[in-house]
């Protein structure tokens, strides 16, 4: 199951520096990817702008925010990891957010990881999205190309702003880019 694991990108939260590269090293020795290691709650929103799951494992509390602020910022598809004291642990019931008491035990989150991990991977294979045909492709690069041209904004940008409009309005993509595309018509 470790190659499974490898794909799930992992941040970890702590306002300490210190405990935050700890719980990486304990994480990466057992086969996870830890792909960055903040401080603050602004640069786990930063990190996590380009991913579609993954995991956040955090403390309650750092400089800017606490996890409850957080988790009102990150996609669905990223599940968090609240480690913190029994006296924060008794909040919400948010099926996202996983809580382990203080004092950690390595052991413990390193099973609650590979269960979240495996879970997340299911998911994945359950939810693959179907292929786009040439046409909706074409689409897809014209109103990037109109987008990009329009705003002086990058290729990624534009498919960004087509992604959150269309996450935003319940629409998929392809029905969002037809309907970008018939604003520029006018």
């Amino acid at each position: 199951c470790m190659e499974v694991r490898g794909l799930i990108s992992v941040i970890v939260l702590f306002p300490k520096q210190e405990i935050a590269r700890n719980i990486r090293n304990i994480l990466m020795r057992s086969g996870f990817e830890v792909i960055g290691v903040c401080v603050t709650g602004a640069q786990v929103i930063q990190r996590v702008e380009e991913m579609e799951e993954g995991i956040v494992v955090c403390g309650f509390k750092y400089a800017d925010m606490v996890y409850s602020e957080l988790r009102e910022y990150l996609p669905d598809g990223i599940r968090m990891v609240l480690i913190a004291s029994h006296h924060y642990l008794e909040e919400g019931n948010d099926r996202n957010i996983t809580f382990l008491p203080m004092p950690l035990k390595v052991p413990r989150l390193i099973e609650t990881m590979r269960e979240i991990a495996d879970s997340i991977s299911k998911r994945k294979k359950k939810h693959r999205p179907k292929q786009r045909t040439r046409e909706e492709e074409a689409l897809l690069d014209e109103v990037k190309k109109l987008l990009m041209e329009n705003n002086r904004i990058t290729e990624q940008e534009a498919h960004h702003y087509i992604q959150k409009r269309s996450m935003d309005s319940g629409v998929n993509l392809i029905e969002m880019a037809k309907i970008i595309r018939e604003s520029f018509t006018y």
